[in-house]
């Protein structure tokens, strides 16, 4: 690396504006447009040398100094917007409605939204923000931030913490606030310099040299929000590791019990009950939407017990639960548990929990039961060897029965909502099983021969509680590093980095200033520390640069 030496003696590294020790500007920043010695310095990280801007050989050079530009960030950041747009134009798989017809997402797309759904699912945006490549762009970004940090704040704080209150007088005059006094007293010096205490400024003297500063602290905002911004896309990145994060969605039955996803056998939940409330019809606030949908929710809740499995339990067997909390799930009024949170999300209403048939002779007009049997819809048998000796054999079950594009019989749900068989029924002693077709609503002898028909003789049904299972640990990594990136917003917006420097010369003096932001606030302070003074206030140079 090519080093710089200064006529003050000190060697500085290539890359660096203003000389380390006296300020005075570095090889060919003295001449500018001509007008030499009044163009105003550029006291950008105090005019030191950037490793992205010394460093440039190297494969690892370049790839830092790729990262550590700006315009790279701010496109990463673009193009992370626009992707999480495109992902939100249609919903995402976690977030299928509960009651389409298929929750498949390789069907429910096409289904739903045509040909563009299709071409959406394709190309993954279903499961978008879990893609490996929008997690890279996340993870693009930090690193992003990481570098630029540190390419900028790295040499600005060794710029500040080694200055030295001796400047080179064209760094003096070179600054936007400048004046210069012929002739200054002691006293008048020493006036100024308590204003300066008075008024919270650092002052420090080196041999008549003063610097007055305050406010440095506000220079590091900015690597503050980047701290926090890099915990949030840490937590962001986070949220995709199941220890840390999980969202998983269950469909309890009433009065059934069912292990809880995501707790691995360790937590269950029993639905009590389910309750469906309507507004009013005669309620004018919602008259339009009922006339419109036929009813209007008013309530949607889950009377449910958690239980906790009892450790030590044989493996293959039941085990035993204990129960740790019994409560209400309602919309907008989650249930949490040792880490886990329960949300109310959707519901399935009268859902056939068993149905009962009769076996009857066909020509009998009265329908006398020969023989009786019950299949549960949600576990159903194969096989059912009845009292009187029939033998009820299921050929096939169709949950939600209906039929496909080719009339073919299909289910377009495995929830038993219209639930429809092909029975084979064996009479007793007999070799040859009868074929029937059996739902609600339909009776069909697959023959037309049939000596015995099955009929539906009872039925029971049920409602259905669907919910979002979802345990977040992820959530203090999001409020620290919002809190740390507010810390940063306000540190460097309501504070400022003021400087002054006193340079005697001669009999007098010359005075500069130079600050981060509201040169109006730097300008009054400088206006009440010389009052009573000989001392010139400071003129604006700011048209030096115009």
């Amino acid at each position: 690396m090519k080093q710089i030496k200064c006529e003050c003696g000190h060697v500085n590294p290539e890359g660096t504006v203003l000389c380390e020790a006296c300020g005075k500007p570095v090889e060919g920043n003295q001449h500018i447009d001509g007008n030499e010695g009044k163009k105003l310095l550029n006291m950008r990280y105090d005019g030191s040398a950037r490793r992205s801007q010394t460093y440039n050989k190297s494969i690892i050079d370049k790839i830092w100094s790729f990262f550590s530009s700006v315009k790279v960030g701010v496109w990463l950041i673009v193009i992370t917007l626009l992707a999480s747009a495109v992902g939100s134009i249609l919903p995402q798989e976690m977030y299928i409605p509960a009651d389409a017809e298929s929750r498949d997402p390789a069907i429910f797309y096409e289904d739903r939204y045509g040909l563009f759904g299709l071409i959406y699912y394709q190309l993954g945006l279903h499961n978008l923000y879990s893609s490996w490549w929008y997690i890279m762009l996340i993870a693009l970004i930090g690193i992003s931030l990481v570098i630029c940090s540190i390419d900028r704040f790295v040499p600005l704080y060794k710029a500040l913490k080694n200055q030295k209150a001796k400047r080179h007088e064209t760094f003096l005059n070179r600054q936007r606030l400048y004046s210069e006094t012929e002739t200054v007293s002691g006293e008048e010096i020493q006036h100024v310099k308590e204003n300066l205490k008075k008024k919270r400024y650092k002052v420090r003297d080196e041999n008549g040299h003063i610097l007055a500063e305050k406010g440095r602290f506000s220079r590091w905002g900015p690597y503050v929000n980047h701290i926090g911004l890099i915990i949030i896309l840490l937590a962001a990145i986070l949220r995709f590791t199941p220890a840390l994060y999980m969202d998983e969605y269950v469909w309890v039955r009433e009065g059934e019990e069912t292990v809880i996803p995501g707790t691995e056998g360790e937590y269950y939940i029993e639905n009590k009950e389910f309750i469906f409330e309507t507004h009013d019809e005669n309620d004018e606030r919602f008259s339009e939407a009922i006339e419109q949908e036929g009813m209007v929710a008013s309530n949607y809740q889950t009377n449910v017990v958690i239980s906790k499995a009892e450790e030590g339990a044989v493996t293959g067997a039941d085990p035993e639960l204990k129960p740790i909390t019994e409560d209400e799930i309602r919309l907008n009024h989650p249930l949490k548990f040792d880490g886990y949170t329960l949300y109310q999300a959707g519901y399935q209403l009268n859902e056939f929990t068993n149905m009962s048939f009769k076996i009857h002779e066909t020509d009998d007009e009265s329908e006398e039961a020969l023989d009786t049997f019950t299949i549960d819809l949600t576990s159903p048998e194969t096989e059912y060897e009845l009292e009187n000796g029939f033998h009820v054999e299921i050929g096939q079950y169709y949950p939600d029965y209906y039929l496909d594009d080719n009339g073919e019989p299909a289910s377009e749900t495995n929830y038993p909502r219209n639930p429809a068989f092909v029975l084979y029924v064996t009479p007793p002693g007999g070799d040859t099983a009868e074929v029937s077709f059996l739902g609600i609503g339909r009776n069909i002898d697959a023959t037309g021969e049939n000596q015995y028909n099955v009929s539906i003789q009872d039925f029971e049904m049920h409602d259905v509680s669907g919910l979002t299972v979802r345990r977040d640990y992820t959530l203090p990594f999001f409020g620290l590093g919002a809190a740390i990136f507010m810390i940063g917003v306000i540190q460097g917006m309501y504070w400022y980095h003021r400087r002054i420097w006193i340079h005697p010369k001669g009999d007098g003096l010359l005075l500069a200033a130079h600050t981060n932001k509201n040169w109006f606030g730097i300008q009054k302070d400088i206006e009440n520390v010389i009052e009573d003074t000989n001392i010139k206030m400071v003129e604006d140079q700011k048209e030096l640069d115009e």
